[in-house]
């Protein structure tokens, strides 16, 4: 008995040491690159009802993590490694553009949230908006409409170029209006994968309760930078 006790005791302990031996071996590996998985200024229940916990680790713990591990692959050995994450998406294409585009969109999508927030933008950036739509309300009209008639996977983002001129940009896929030379200050993520849990093919149920969670000190604080 005390040695089958001494072998299982053996067996486990060699288990245990294989599953450390490689979750440090994945975490060096995902901290190895230049680009890391951003932490999220919230917990993963935070925002809910708007997005569900589910969502939120799945979207961010799985779908980004893939982006930036593929990113950091992608940009190993080249040129790439010495730029920063805006001139990546500027000057890539193929894969690496892609997940170029989706770390940088989800980077910024992520931080754009808090919970008990929404409500409406102040200051510059609420002129701005008045001065281009008229109203925030018409400007949201505006900015969901587009969102929803995306045709396919993509993002909706209002941008502003270097005269603070603000526009409405739709990008498919993985795509960025800094492509275009324009600063994105606020986006909606319009890939299934953000909303379908949660809202099914609704997308624009989806966009409209986003507006709810939006974190305006830091899409004010974009558009003045």
């Amino acid at each position: 008995m005390k040695i089958i006790k001494i072998k299982t005791l053996s067996i486990i302990f060699g288990l245990l040491i294989a599953i450390s031996t490689n979750l440090i071996a994945q975490k060096n590996t995902e901290k190895a690159g230049k680009f890391e998985l951003i932490t999220l200024p919230y917990s993963s229940d935070a925002l809910e009802p708007v997005i569900s916990k589910t969502t939120i680790e799945l979207h961010h713990g799985k779908h980004l993590r893939g982006y930036v591990n593929n990113l950091n692959k992608a940009i190993s050995g080249t040129d790439f490694e010495n730029l920063d994450l805006e001139e990546i998406v500027k000057k890539s294409n193929g894969g690496m553009f892609n997940n170029a585009g989706q770390t940088l969109n989800h980077n910024l999508y992520f931080t754009q949230f808090a919970p008990k927030s929404g409500g409406s933008p102040s200051g510059k950036l609420a002129d701005a908006i008045n001065s281009k739509w008229g109203s925030f309300e018409a400007f949201k009209e505006d900015f969901t409409k587009q969102g929803a008639g995306l045709f396919g996977s993509g993002w909706v983002w209002l941008a502003k170029d270097a005269n603070d001129n603000l526009s409405i940009q739709l990008e498919a896929n993985g795509s960025n209006p800094v492509v275009k030379g324009l600063k994105p200050i606020l986006g909606f993520d319009l890939w299934e994968h953000a909303y379908y849990l949660d809202y099914q093919n609704k997308r624009v149920d989806h966009m409209n309760e986003l507006w709810n969670i939006i974190n305006w000190k830091v899409v004010e604080n974009r558009f003045v930078k």
